[in-house]
């Protein structure tokens, strides 16, 4: 990746605040879109190459349905999408995929992994579980792949090889999605081809998926996830609570400090926090895509949005301060 094409890192988007002193701060960048793409505010670099990591996820769906995948749910965009906590509903999302393929889990090649969620962990080790493929949070992604193959009859021992016709396949989407040609490949935690491209881009994608017409693989994908939002994340996911808060939001974080948003006749939100620390990354996702202005939420949904906003500190079991964004 040539020097001028790298991230170089932004300036500071949100503090740590405990027993009211500031403990701490996290710096990033932030890429804002207008509801007619246009891009209104730039905190930091958004025009330098990044990992979106998971962040991909919608394109990479979008390339399999491009290519020949042919979910039979639509919860399948969903769980397809996600990065999920491999609570039981997304376990059986997964394996459905790979029963609809005439496949078995042994054909996976994400890494073993017990349940991010707590609740489904320590259920899985009472019943004397061991890590599985099944579990690990981008099972459905690469349950998506192996059934896209399956009905191609393409190679599933190498699927996530980079010259693999699917990766192949999934560059070419993300480059038309972003509108930019992709800096640079990586592997990704769960092994498959992970893509660089800047803030700008990842917002531009998300804009597109939101915006697109009805009986487009684009608005099918986003419907999808929009519409089984606890799939995508999880019961506790910042992603699920976000879009259950936010109608017709459509959410996405990744690795390494991460968050996608966009919101029809809104706009589109992307986020880098440069420690890679996540936690930053929704509450100033949220303070972006607030000033850009969004219909009032109920006061359930406010109550989710301000915990998702400010999360809280604790000490001694008890919160003694908060994350404050400063854009």
């Amino acid at each position: 990746m040539a020097d001028e094409m790298k991230y170089v890192g932004g300036s500071p988007l949100a503090q740590i605040v405990r027993s009211e002193f500031a403990e701490s701060f996290h710096s990033g960048s932030v890429a804002v879109l207008d509801a007619r793409g246009t891009l209104v505010r730039e905190i930091g670099d958004v025009t330098g190459a990044v990992f979106p990591r998971s962040s991909n996820k919608p394109m990479q769906t979008l390339a399999a349905l491009r290519v020949g995948w042919k979910p039979q749910r639509q919860a399948d965009l969903s769980i397809g999408s996600a990065s999920h906590h491999g609570e039981p509903m997304h376990v059986d999302a997964a394996r459905t995929i790979l029963a609809d393929a005439g496949l078995a889990e042994g054909s996976l090649l994400c890494p073993v992994d017990l349940p991010g969620n707590e609740e489904a962990r320590r259920d899985v080790l009472a019943a004397g579980g061991k890590p599985e493929r099944i579990y690990m949070n981008c099972s459905g992604k690469h349950s998506m792949m192996l059934a896209t193959c399956a009905n191609r009859d393409w190679p599933l021992d190498d699927y996530r090889d980079p010259a693999h016709p699917l990766q192949v396949a999934i560059r070419e989407t993300v480059e038309e999605c972003t509108g930019e040609k992709v800096q640079a490949t990586g592997v990704d935690g769960c092994g498959a081809p992970v893509l660089a491209f800047s803030l700008t881009g990842l917002a531009r994608a998300f804009q597109r998926f939101v915006e697109a017409p009805a009986g487009t693989h684009e608005r099918a994908i986003a419907d999808g996830i929009r519409a089984y939002p606890d799939l995508i994340g999880g019961t506790k996911s910042n992603d699920s609570r976000a879009m259950r808060a936010i109608g017709g939001l459509m959410s996405k974080a990744g690795a390494e400090g991460i968050q996608a948003f966009a919101l029809p006749g809104v706009g589109a939100v992307a986020v880098k926090i440069d420690d890679g620390n996540g936690r930053a990354a929704m509450p100033v996702a949220l303070a972006a895509l607030r000033q850009l202005g969004y219909p009032e939420p109920t006061a359930d949904a406010a109550t989710t949005l301000a915990a998702l906003e400010a999360p809280d500190i604790k000490g001694g079991g008890r919160t003694v301060g908060h994350l404050r964004v400063l854009i």
